[in-house]
């Protein structure tokens, strides 16, 4: 039904512009880094309200339907419905987050906290991850108040709090799932907007945040033949421990299959231990890393291994290799071994979204059309609240309009012209559904 994508039209740069400027003018209070950064969403809900509710019944301006739901002060939600003729038949745009991950004004070479342009370039934080998202779907759900086509399907459009710091629960999506306030979008495609380059996004990462604790002993450099370097130890077992996961987690014939970049990995991103002075061999370290698994392994089948390595190494720690003459893990005389201790933090999935549903079909067919071209693509990066509602039976697919190069970065920006094709892709969308 290609009059309503006529209908719908292009994407209203202007208005598209200036509320994307109101937002990232917001994006300083809600950064989401706490307990030092906790944002305030509803600054954001305040500016999306201000360009719905002229067209809501909400006022009686139009057919939208507005419910801001809120867990906690200033942390809301919003759902917004613009209803179709079909009882249960729905298409759904969720997952544009009014939160941002935190940027160092000294580090940018332009203000983060306000809209600037160069050119097609829309630069501030938030503008591709997710405050573009934001306006962008916001001015979707504008046009169809303003416009009135008639469709079959309710199209609905979520956008949330809370989504960069999982680690918090009860805030966002995972609330409005648990009171059932998304359940109607069981009736059709899901489409979670937040990732980037303008191509589905089939398959995301779970993550294992790990901490590996190492005991020895404190002695002085120039004795030792009489300390247990942690540090040396801590090495020597995380080799092993990391040869193993590899013969454990070896490529999946389905990465292959869903494109992801990269297999499964483990590896160490911190090292920290109590300090001291250079001549002095530390008691204890701690190194801690993460674990980047794709959905075809069970998070909790890693977890169970890795601390079955860990009691291994701990009771043959005399095998593990040394670092040189004197470095040894075992001192019989005074009958110490050193140790180690390994802890998880919060663990999420991935998911694998289904390549064979009527929302992926419609997705790339829409893609194809408005880009040219349709090139899905997985990495092992995380996006665990969709894994999440594809448990619940959502049929989740992913997508996003920003920029893979610039998301979470310094001097981040999107393009104007990724943001109407966005556009267009939505309104492809919904006029293939109608059939």
């Amino acid at each position: 039904m290609a009059d309503i994508e006529q209908v719908l039209g292009d994407l209203n740069k202007d208005s598209f512009v200036s509320l994307l400027t109101n937002l990232i003018g917001e994006s300083k209070y809600v950064q989401n880094n706490p307990p030092e950064l906790i944002p305030e969403e509803d600054r954001i809900v305040k500016h999306v309200l201000n360009s719905l509710l002229p067209y809501s019944t909400t006022t009686g301006g139009g057919p939208l339907i507005v419910n801001h739901v809120s867990y906690f002060p200033q942390r809301g939600n919003l759902i917004v419905e613009y209803p179709g003729t079909e009882q249960g038949k729905i298409l759904s745009f969720v997952g544009m987050h009014m939160d941002v991950v935190t940027a160092n004004p000294n580090d940018w070479e332009f203000d983060p906290f306000s809209l600037s342009i160069d050119g097609e370039k829309l630069r501030g934080r938030g503008t591709t991850d997710c405050l573009g998202h934001v306006a962008l779907v916001t001015e979707l759900m504008k046009k169809l108040g303003e416009t009135r086509p008639k469709l079959k399907s309710t199209v609905v459009a979520v956008f949330i709090a809370n989504e960069e710091n999982s680690a918090i629960t009860g805030v966002g999506v995972d609330a409005l799932v648990k009171d059932g306030l998304l359940n109607k979008l069981k009736g059709g495609p899901l489409y979670w907007i937040d990732t980037a380059d303008k191509q589905p996004c089939i398959g995301t990462g779970g993550m294992i945040p790990w901490k590996l604790h190492v005991t020895g002993k404190l002695f002085h450099s120039g004795l030792p033949h009489k300390a247990i370097n942690p540090l040396e130890l801590g090495m020597e077992a995380l080799k092993e421990i990391q040869s193993r996961f590899y013969r454990d987690f070896p490529p999946h014939k389905e990465e292959q299959v869903y494109g992801f970049a990269t297999p499964s990995t483990m590896k160490p991103t911190q090292w920290s231990y109590p300090g001291g002075g250079i001549n002095q061999i530390p008691a204890e370290c701690t190194i801690s890393g993460d674990v980047r698994l794709t959905p075809f392994y069970s998070v909790e089948d890693v977890m169970s291994k890795l601390q079955k390595h860990v009691d291994d190494i701990n009771e043959n720690i005399e095998k593990l290799g040394t670092r040189g003459p004197v470095s040894k893990y075992v001192l019989p005389e005074e009958n110490l071994r050193g140790s180690l201790a390994v802890t998880f933090d919060e663990a999420s999935s991935g998911v694998a979204c289904n390549l064979k549903s009527r929302g992926f079909e419609v997705l790339c067919k829409a893609t194809e059309k408005i880009v040219g071209y349709v090139k899905p693509y997985s990495i092992t990066g995380t996006l665990p609240l969709i894994r999440e509602l594809k448990d619940e039976g959502f049929d989740v697919q992913t997508a996003g309009y920003g920029l893979m190069a610039t998301y979470h970065a310094k001097n981040e920006y999107c393009l104007l012209s990724d943001m109407c094709q966005g556009y267009q892709i939505f309104t492809s969308i919904i006029s293939q559904l109608e059939n």
